[in-house]
């Protein structure tokens, strides 16, 4: 009992029931994973490297895209080492520390964009006090917040989902270790696990989400103010990339993660958790890019400056 209660390890069934034609999935899904890291990677660069970016936006628009390559490093390398391997286990602790770290820098990543949320409400809502309100020191204990109280508020949660008795098989019907597959093989009563959970979805995702719609409703009623039209243009578009960014996370989060009671389609909490472990972090590089000025003035400039340099070299 002792072994059926403590395995030592857990078995991902991820896309098993497709046979062999998961091994197809694993050319589409490390191209996109490459493109999530590499975009992602070239915006923090960018943000370093350019004096232009060192701003409240972009020093929290760098924190989420770092967040977007730690979250799909801790599922996506893995997945695509079981598509192609015939024994897909994972040891009991590096589950539980999938389990840590996956939903620790989630919750990180929806904290920062409220704090992008809060960045655009004072730059123009409260203009001429962007400087003081928006400082250096503030953005640092912002961003600083926002990793730290995921980080020691899972801590607990990660430790009850190490002493809970597993004697329903080690079969994990997912692709990586989620929470609810995770619960399904306990043999203790897990509602108030369940109950504590969703007490932490409304802490981190629902808190946050409600900072980014009141953050918008004071920007929005201040841009409809505005006398001229370039005006109102102009502050929308600093917005739109980040709205974009909030729709996709939110939608998808809110779906699988902020509800009391696990949804029995396991398929379709699949596809979308898919979704959002690598094809957003893939699309999020290309949001960002083409739908704000600033950083394609930045990638023009970079372009050209390489090509000056090729010239004279």
């Amino acid at each position: 009992m002792a072994n059926r209660s403590q395995p030592s390890e857990f078995i991902l069934v991820g896309f098993s029931s497709l046979g062999g034609l998961q091994t197809l999935l694993y050319g589409p899904f490390l191209v996109l994973y490459l493109l999530a890291f590499v975009g992602n990677t070239i915006i923090i660069a960018m943000v370093v490297a350019d004096s232009h970016l060192h701003t409240p936006m972009y020093f929290f628009l760098g924190n989420f895209s770092l967040l977007e390559i730690l979250v799909t490093m801790t599922a996506v390398p893995r997945m695509l080492s079981d598509l192609l391997s015939l024994r897909k286990a994972i040891s009991f602790a590096g589950c539980m520390a999938q389990f840590y770290f996956y939903f620790s820098l989630g919750s990180t990543s929806f904290l920062i964009l409220a704090d992008m949320a809060l960045d655009r409400f004072v730059a123009i809502c409260h203009p001429l006090r962007y400087g003081t309100l928006m400082s250096g020191a503030v953005c640092g204990r912002l961003a600083g917040a926002a990793w730290a109280a995921p980080f020691l508020a899972m801590v607990p949660t990660a430790l009850s989902r190490a002493q809970l008795n597993y004697c329903r098989g080690n079969a994990i019907n997912h692709f990586f270790c989620d929470n609810g597959p995770l619960l399904r093989l306990a043999c203790s009563d897990t509602r108030l696990l369940e109950f504590w959970d969703f007490l932490m979805a409304l802490a981190f995702v629902l808190s946050s989400f409600l900072v980014t719609l009141i953050s918008y409703g004071y920007i929005v009623s201040t841009v409809l103010r505005m006398p001229s039209a370039s005006g109102r243009q102009k502050a929308f578009s600093t917005c739109g990339s980040h709205l974009t960014l909030v729709f996709i996370g939110y939608s998808s989060t809110i779906f699988l993660y902020v509800r009391t009671g696990k949804a029995q389609v396991v398929d379709v909490n699949k596809v979308v958790a898919l979704v959002t472990s690598i094809l957003t972090p893939c699309l999020n590089p290309f949001i960002l890019t083409f739908r704000n000025e600033t950083v394609k003035a930045v990638v023009r400039g970079q372009l050209q400056r390489l090509k000056g340099l090729h010239k004279a070299a």
